[in-house]
Parts: structure tokens; sequence; C-alpha cells
């Protein structure tokens, strides 16, 4: 854990509890800010990763109650709130976090421990419950290094990860281990463990902003991510940002420029000559250059992914297809900065994906407009599409469908092949999924329009179970935080307040590979917002193309033998995760030319995952 903590580490302990901290000192680099922190009569105890953004505005209005503070970090106004609030604290959190609260003002035998995550998942909080034990910690890691979790890997778990590129939480591939959902809290006492939510998605909570005119939206869209940048820019040490070209990140360094009034500092990945893939880190550059920052371009070759592979698998922490990006460009930061600000979370919110155009036109002219049921419809319509052999009958209230069909925007092999895979021990106890078995917990506005729904489910999925989970880890690797303004609960709520087409204007050129911003329609609010602070050619050139790395290069050239050596049959056999016959003709149809390099990388990922850090 010390990767994640090098500045400081501390522990309480006595009978029955212990908490361990090892801290990233951000706000309040003193001691001030060591922890575990108890309170002012020491019944109350915190340990806590992340940061709270509006720390400021709560520790005046506790001054004001009467409060007094020993130190100026964000620790000690998180543990004075849940003082004054009790459980009711979290609703007041803006801010990335998970923490824990041992309290033990009740009295013998009546202590509990409360665990909390922040409402997107962005920080990790693992937990286990084993033979009347309960354990905790922000990474696998830790909680398989206290010897008391069996190092087993949970079979639906695997299955999962090949269908999906990722372990959709609250699984995780250890057998017996699970993630604290986001937005929950958990109480533990002598009667065991009680899960309860205390923030949810919701729909037009700005009030009147749907009908507002589009220019008057896009001015307070402008505003409302401005204050989120403004405040995610808090930090007692040097803060810079990823800058991949696109709007997205383009936007919030404009922004960071402006708060400033000085030189950002700004962080892009690119790739040595002839590698075959998606470098648009010129283009970074080029943006660089016009909002004056002081920009790093890191040129990644293959010498470079040979050095650093084992160190990412371990940071890693739990295998994914993804996360090699989100590796380099921390290591990158973590040079220069000790926070870094991100555009993730933008294509979610105000639907830049190309699955959201895809889904639109899968259920045009089924999906009913906004207050009207579609159930009947959209079930009938899609039965004669989606439907397979050995398939969910699609459901009457048409979430199945929905997760079927979003499945098939983006997965790694698919439930099917990912079963076939499996080994033949693992593969006899469990059944086929479909893609509905694992998707069905992200569909949480069903009821809602379709874009919505999607960009709800999105964030559900993908977003939190790959893109943040691996930059979360692969960040903290390096000890970089990472931030991400766009995923702000204020921001969320203004993006579900907007009618759609003031995110995305379908066209016929909304998919086209070679569209500009602005031939596209996507993301239309955030575009229209940024011209304020972007070229105007940056608009009508072509639109960003998204970050691909070059894998495939790299596994057939400098990565052959790790290959080879990892998905050899007699390695896939003695692991007894896979199928050997199956990885046997994965490899070579991915040497063919007939498969895509996520295959047989999330293969080669998971056997060194075995190795560094569940066998470790």
């Amino acid at each position: 854990m010390s990767h994640r903590g090098p500045d400081d580490s501390g522990l309480f302990l006595e009978s029955g509890i212990a908490l361990a901290q090892a801290r990233l000192a951000i706000i309040d680099t003193t001691n001030g800010g060591h922890q575990p922190m108890a309170s002012e009569n020491d019944l109350i105890h915190i340990v806590y990763n992340g940061e709270i953004y509006n720390y400021g505005i709560e520790r005046t209005l506790l001054e004001s109650k009467g409060y007094n503070f020993k130190t100026k970090s964000d620790t000690e106004v998180v543990l004075k709130l849940y003082e004054e609030h009790g459980e009711g604290f979290l609703k007041r959190l803006r801010g990335i976090f998970a923490l824990a609260i041992y309290d033990k003002r009740g009295g013998p035998g009546k202590e509990k421990l409360l665990l909390a995550r922040d409402q997107f998942g962005i920080k990790p909080l693992l937990y286990s419950e084993i033979n009347g034990t309960f354990i905790f910690a922000s990474e696998l890691k830790a909680i398989l290094a206290s010897g008391l979790v069996p190092r087993q890997v949970d079979s639906e778990s695997l299955q999962q990860l090949l269908s999906l590129g990722s372990v959709y939480q609250p699984r995780t591939l250890v057998q017996g281990v699970y993630a604290l959902p986001p937005a929950h809290y958990m109480v533990v006492d002598k009667s065991g463990s009680n899960l309860r939510r205390y923030w949810s998605y919701g729909l037009d909570r700005v009030a009147g902003l749907r009908q507002l005119p589009y220019l008057d939206q896009v001015e307070q869209f402008r505003l409302a991510l401005t204050r989120s940048v403004k405040l995610q820019m808090v930090a007692d040490v040097p803060v810079g940002a990823f800058l991949s070209g696109g709007v997205d990140s383009s936007l919030i360094v404009a922004l960071m420029a402006r708060e400033t009034g000085g030189h950002v500092k700004t962080y892009s990945v690119g790739f040595e000559e002839g590698a075959n893939a998606t470098d648009e880190s010129l283009e970074a550059e080029a943006m660089a250059r016009h909002l004056e920052t002081d920009h790093t371009r890191v040129v990644v070759t293959a010498r470079d992914i040979e050095a650093h592979l084992e160190k990412f698998v371990f940071g890693l922490d739990q295998p994914s297809v993804d996360g090699l990006n989100s590796y380099f460009v921390s290591y990158a930061a973590s040079q220069g900065v000790t926070v870094s600000l991100s555009g993730t979370g933008g294509d979610e919110l105000f639907l830049g994906y190309p699955w959201f155009a895809n889904i639109q036109n899968s259920f045009d002219g089924v999906y009913p407009k906004r207050g009207i049921s579609f159930a009947h419809r959209l079930t009938t319509h899609l039965t004669s599409i989606i439907r397979g052999p050995n398939q969910h009958s699609v459901d009457t209230t048409g979430s199945v469908a929905f997760c079927e069909a979003f499945g098939r925007q983006y997965h790694c092999f698919g439930p099917r092949a990912a079963n076939d895979i499996l080994s033949a021990s693992r593969r006899s106890t469990l059944s086929v999924h479909a893609f509905a078995d694992d998707l069905l917990p992200c569909d949480e506005l069903a009821a809602a329009e379709l874009m919505d729904r999607a960009s709800v489910f999105c964030l559900n999925g993908y977003t939190r179970n790959q893109l943040l989970r691996d930059i979360d880890a692969c960040s903290m690797a390096h000890s970089l935080e990472v931030r991400v303004p766009f995923l702000d609960v204020e921001l969320m709520d203004f993006a579900l307040s907007l009618p759609v087409t003031s995110k995305l204007q379908m066209n016929i050129r909304t998919l086209a590979a070679d569209a500009s911003y602005a031939e596209s329609g996507v993301k239309r609010i955030v575009c229209d917002a940024s011209k304020k602070y972007l070229p105007q050619d940056f608009f009508t050139a072509r639109a960003k193309k998204g970050f691909a790395l070059p894998h495939a290069d790299w596994m057939k050239g400098p990565l052959a033998d790790v290959m080879a050596e990892t998905l050899s049959w007699e390695t896939v056999a003695n692991a007894g995760l896979f199928d050997p016959s199956s990885v046997a003709r994965i490899r070579k149809d991915f040497m063919d030319g007939y498969r895509p390099w996520s295959h047989p990388w999330l293969l080669m990922i998971t056997e060194l995952w075995r190795r560094q850090v569940l066998l470790n």
C-alpha cells in the first residue's frame, strides 16, 4: 500500500479493531493531517482516502456551530461532520472518497464501524467477511496480505472478466472479496453488517433548466463546470492535467488556466514512429501551445513496455483489458505533480461515445418520447432482432432487451465465448450467461428517456468498472491522485436536467469516422461552451478518434516471448483458469490476423496477475 501513500503512515490498534493508513499528503501536508485521526474525546477514529472538495465551506459552517479545528486538513472536517450529522454527513460530501469511521460512543459491545464510498466509485473500497472477521482495504493486495482470505479465483467473476473486459462490482476476481458499491455505506457491528444507499441518480433536479433557451443552457453549463474545476484544483501540492487533445480535457485545461492565470502543467502520451496506433499526442501538443501550458509529451517505446509490464500488472491490482494508457500518462505526470485533472466523464454525461448513437438508431421509432410508456412496443420490436438461442426471453419492462443491446456495443469475448474459454472444471460449475445477467444492475434509470437511460447505464457499467477503476489503480501506482471534474454530483444533476438535443444532435454524419465535432453533433453543449476558449477550426477539423495503444505491434514484437510463455499449453493447464486448447486457438488466430489484440492480451494479463498479485 506504500505506493498509494508514500508520505506518511499510521496505525490505531485496540482490542477487536485495527485501522491503518498510508497517506498521500495533498491538503495540509504537515503532521496535522496524520491518520488514523481521532476525535477530541478519542471515541471516534477515521481513516480516509480521497479529497472532499467542499471541505472549506463545510468547515465554515461547523465553526459557526462552535466546532474548533486543530488542523487544516479535510480529514478533520469529515470527522466533525460525522460528529454533527451522524450517518447523514455523507449527503454533504462533494468529492472522491473511501473512508472508515470507528465509533465507540455507544459503549462496550455497541461499537460500530462505518464504511463509505463516493457517489461514482472513483475511490476503491474492498472488503471481506470471513470466520467472524471483517477486513477492508483500498486494494486486493492488502486484503490478500492479511493471510485471512484464501487466494482463490472466483469462477463467475472470471467468466465476467472474459465477457466484458473487466469484473463488474460488487464482485472482485478473488472469491469472498467484494467492492462496496458507490453511493453506499455499510455499518458493521456485533450483529453483522448492513448496507445502505445515500445517493442516487435523478432527473430534473436543476429546476427549469430543460425549458431554458439553448444558449442559456450553454452558459449555465460553463458556469457549473467552472465551479467543479475550481473546487477540484484545491490542493497544497502541484496540480496538473491530462491533455488528450479532445474537447473534454482541452476545456478543463482552459478553465484551469483561467483560474490560475499561469501555465498549467499538462501531459499526453505518444508512440515511437511507425507504431500501429491512434496517436493524437501531436494534436494535444498543438492544443497545449494554444492554451500556453507547460506541456510534456511522453513517447512510449517498445523498451518501455518491456521494462514496465510487471509493474503495470502489479499496480493494476485486478486484471482488465485496459489501463496501460493511464499507467504511462500517470507515470509521466507523477514526475511533476501530485494531482492531475482528467476529462473522464464528459463522454458519458454528454453523449460522446458512438455507442449512444448506435443505441438511438437501434431503438428509433420504438422508444417513445419523454413520459410515454414504452415497454410493450419496445419488447415486441426487439424480440426479433436480439433474441438468440439460450438467451433470456425479453422481459416486460424492457430491461433485459436494453442490456442485451448495450452489451453488444462494448464487450471483450462476450458471454458465450467467455464460457467456452474457462477450464473444464470451472465451466462445469457455471451456466452460460447472457449480457443481461451481468448488466441488469446497471440499468438504474429504466423509465428515463433513452439517452439519459443509456448515459447512466454506461456510467454504472463500463465507466465505473473499467475506466475509473483502472485510472485509480494505475495512477496511484505512481502516487498520483487523478480528479475528474465532469464526474461531480452537481454536473450529473445538470446533465440529467437537459433535453437530449442539448447533448446530442443526431444526423447522418454522427457515426462517420471522419466527422468533425461540428458535423457529428456529439457533446453539443460541451463543444459550444468550449468555443469561448478553443481555436474555432478545432471544431471543424476531424473529431477526436479516441486513444489506441499499439498493443498488437508489441505482442507480435517485444512481448511475443511473454505471450508465448504465459499462454503456453503447460502454463494454462497448470494455472487451471482457462481451457488450453481454446487459448491456443485464440493465440494462433491473433498471430494470423483473425482476432483483435484484446483477446490474447486479456488472457496474458490475467496470467501475469495470477503470479504477481494472487500468488505473490
